[in-house]
């Protein structure tokens, strides 16, 4: 047994909870305009009757309490009742149901937490050989409270391994889980009326079809933010730290980064409006509820009161003002780089575009501003210099791209072809319609090819199928989402002539998008020309993963002509992808990692005696260095399509893990905003297994990001992200192939290449 010593507990939580949460007048309203959309104006109509509400249930339980860590059976049968009666809790105006079902919620989550922090002055027996079950999905439900005491002793266990697999003190194993589980609570507990509303009204809108959401009005501004990729700010990244809001990454160019007054670590105390507002105390703070106090109109002042990074709890504060300006979220605009590839006498540059989403300030565009942020102009801008730079091909870098604005994707599709339809949309009426790309000429018109994974959806397989159909250049990769349909938002305080943001919006799926070759991207996403492993199962991630997903289907195809057939170079291109991966010891790494976690995917439970996890985990690092010593490189992370499951979705609310991405909503807010170590409102990421939850190569800590130093945190992102890209390598080796095989044999040049500008470059 372990020995006992006096913990040092974080503040108590057993006291009053929150008060008891519910649904406001303007929010019972909210429901009923929503209602009026989703049922008649969406491209799948569904009636909000009784077979629906039992839909919403499941969905609304799943989202509350989706690994069954807190509900028993016996609260599963007194919310039955509400099972067929929340279309007319919706039509009346009478949410009660809902809120009822989160109050005990919390009140359960207060009895979980406060049984885990008494665990840990109990102490576990690690010599014992039993099994801790963290994939419950499909567990059912506990049947009474010794059931979830039993449950929940595992879990703690589990926490308390992990940090001792890490050479963690007894103490400060007590100290970092106790401080875990009242931060997890006070988490839930800061959860308002406004969350549990989203909530609810998210697992009406996905219940019809997936990709279906409601946005609260905050929630509105942070996709519109995204969208336009800036905001009127300070320029800051935030993140929670303790009770405290510190800074994580200063944005270059704004006014933190131009005062020279803020730093990485610095903790904001209090937040006051103007030169001479009242500074209000921000301690404790939801940190969206911060950011929101933060944010303000371009030009006027904020002031905050800062805990410098260095100063201890009682250090001295410091006050500056700093006057917000328009900031630019530089992370997800678009990027070049350059890759060398070697090959014989003569080396080949290649231009790398990598893409996040397809972004563009819609306002902006509207007001008639000419320098409105737009993907296609931002990339546009980019081929130009990657002209100058004689690069000799193009890759466009579309991996983990959730998608974005669909005129964008046209817009795109257009840098690299002639002129002519890029892709069809059928509305719900049954008409078609094709986008078309109608500015004559072409931004790049040398070899190109396309990477995406499983991550790329929506407008990124809409650019991908037209590049593929007219034979302009490869799809390299991993099948993509299988997402084909559109989105519109519906402004529900437009429509209800509100004065101020109080309805909030629908994300609606109003329409189908089709190939010009008549197939559709739905539930088949778009195949590679040359395929890559999968780092990610179709049944765990992508549209296929979803129950109640769009059938696939198709239509006659656009009238368009192909510039070229690559299927005669193709062949030849895998016989070289084929020999030079065998030969790749960093390839082989990157398939061993990828044949590592689908075996851990595949489990379900994990060991919790200490010397059988001992080995499993001295196992695991033996075969890392093994992999690294053979290596010329640092192994890449194995699984960015996992890493995009966690961020690509995130709805206000509160549910218990990442739910199957929404491949529309995955452009992170970047500035001002919160940056909660990637966990969902509910996750706390406690029940992750040793070594199951981190980049491959990084070695389990046993912590969560928020637990770690701000500098630790940003030194491990440094060191993930520092991995060499096996993926994009050879990406670029499969381009200068292709150019090689063009440039050494006319015929196929005359064949693959039938632009004038493009065949003067054969050699």
């Amino acid at each position: 047994m372990t020995a006992l010593i006096g913990p040092v507990f974080a503040k108590p939580t057993e006291g009053a909870g929150a008060p008891l949460l519910k649904a406001t007048p303007s929010q019972t309203e909210a429901a009923v305009w929503a209602t009026r959309f989703l049922t008649r104006f969406h491209y799948k109509p569904t009636p909000l009757d009784d077979a629906m509400s039992e839909q919403i249930f499941k969905r609304y339980l799943d989202s509350l309490d989706g690994d069954k860590l807190f509900f028993t059976q016996s609260d599963i049968d007194k919310f039955a009742p509400y099972k067929d009666k929340l279309d007319d809790a919706i039509y009346d105006q009478d949410l009660a149901a809902p809120y009822a079902m989160f109050n005990i919620y919390e009140q359960r989550v207060a009895e979980r937490v406060a049984y885990a922090r008494a665990a840990l002055a109990k102490g576990f027996d690690f010599a014992a050989d039993e099994n801790y079950q963290y994939d419950r999905e499909k567990a059912p439900w506990a049947k009474d409270t010794a059931e979830l005491d039993e449950l929940w002793r595992k879990r703690v266990k589990n926490d308390w391994l992990r940090l001792k697999l890490a050479s963690k003190s007894d103490k400060d194993i007590r100290d970092t889980l106790d401080k875990r589980y009242a931060a997890y609570l006070d988490r839930v507990r800061q959860l308002n009326s406004e969350d549990v509303f989203q909530t609810f009204m998210n697992a009406y809108a996905s219940s019809i079809e997936p990709h279906t959401n409601y946005l609260g009005p905050r929630a509105s501004e942070n996709f519109d933010i995204a969208m336009k990729l800036s905001l009127e700010g300070i320029g800051a990244v935030l993140q929670r730290d303790d009770d405290y809001t510190a800074i994580r990454e200063i944005v270059p160019g704004g006014p933190a980064a131009l005062s020279g007054k803020l730093k990485v670590g610095d903790r904001v105390v209090g937040v006051g409006q103007g030169e001479h507002g009242q500074i209000v105390d921000v301690i404790g703070w939801r940190l969206d509820d911060v950011v929101e106090k933060i944010r303000g109109a371009k030009d006027t002042v904020v002031r905050l009161e800062v805990l410098p990074a260095d100063a201890g709890p009682d250090g001295k504060h410091v006050t500056l003002a700093l006057t917000r300006k328009k900031v630019s979220i530089e992370e997800q605009a678009a990027k070049k780089s350059i890759i060398e590839v070697k090959g014989g006498d003569h080396t080949r540059k290649i231009g790398v575009i990598s893409l996040p989403t397809f972004y563009q300030d819609f306002d902006a565009r509207r007001r008639g501003d000419r320098n409105y942020k737009s993907a296609t102009r931002d990339v546009e801008k980019l081929l130009g210099e990657l002209k100058t730079d004689k690069v000799d091909g193009v890759i466009v870098d579309l991996r983990n791209n959730g998608g974005g604005s669909l005129a964008e994707a046209t817009d795109l599709t257009g840098l690299f072809i002639d002129k002519g339809p890029v892709v069809q949309v059928r509305n719900a009426g049954g008409q078609i319609e094709a986008e078309e790309d109608s500015n004559p000429g072409m931004a790049w018109d040398g070899p190109l090819a396309v990477l995406v994974n499983r991550a790329s959806a929506s407008a990124s397989e809409i650019f991908a199928a037209a590049i593929q159909d007219y034979g302009r250049g490869l799809i390299v990769g991993e099948p993509t989402f299988g997402k084909g349909t559109v989105q519109n938002l519906v402004d529900l305080d437009d429509v209800a002539h509100n004065e101020k943001p109080t309805f909030g919006e629908v994300k609606m799926t109003i329409a189908q998008f089709f190939r010009i070759n008549g197939g559709s991207t739905q539930l088949r996403g778009v195949t590679p020309d040359i395929s890559f492993p999968l780092t990610v199962e179709a049944k765990d991630f992508g549209e296929s993963s979803y129950d109640n997903a769009l059938p696939w289907t198709s239509i006659e195809p656009a009238k368009y002509a192909p510039v070229a057939d690559l299927k005669p170079v193709v062949p030849e291109l895998l016989q070289r992808h084929d020999a030079r991966v065998a030969k790749n010891v960093d390839w082989k790494n990157f398939e061993a990692d990828l044949a590592d976690i689908r075996k851990l995917r595949a489990e379900k439970t994990v060991s919790l005696n200490e010397q059988a996890r001992r080995k499993e985990r001295d196992d695991q690092e033996a075969k890392r260095k093994e992999r690294d010593q053979a290596s010329t490189s640092a192994t890449p992370s194995a699984d960015p399509a996992a890493k995009t499951e966690q961020k690509i979705r995130e709805a206000a609310g509160v549910r218990d893990r990442p739910r199957k991405a929404d491949a529309d909503d995955g452009v992170k807010i970047a500035v001002d905003t919160k940056k909660d170590g990637g966990k969902s409102q509910k996750r706390d990421g406690a029940d992750a297994p040793a070594d199951k939850g981190e980049d491959a190569g990084l070695q389990d800590d046993g912590l969560q990001p928020d637990e770690r130093s701000i500098t630790t945190d940003i030194e491990r992102e440094k060191k993930a992200k520092d991995k060499r890209d096996v993926v994009l390598d050879e990406a670029a080796h499969i381009l200068a192939d292709e150019i090689d095989l063009i440039r050494t044999d006319v015929k196929l040049a005359a064949r693959i290449l039938p632009y004038g500008a493009m065949s003067t470059r054969v050699d």
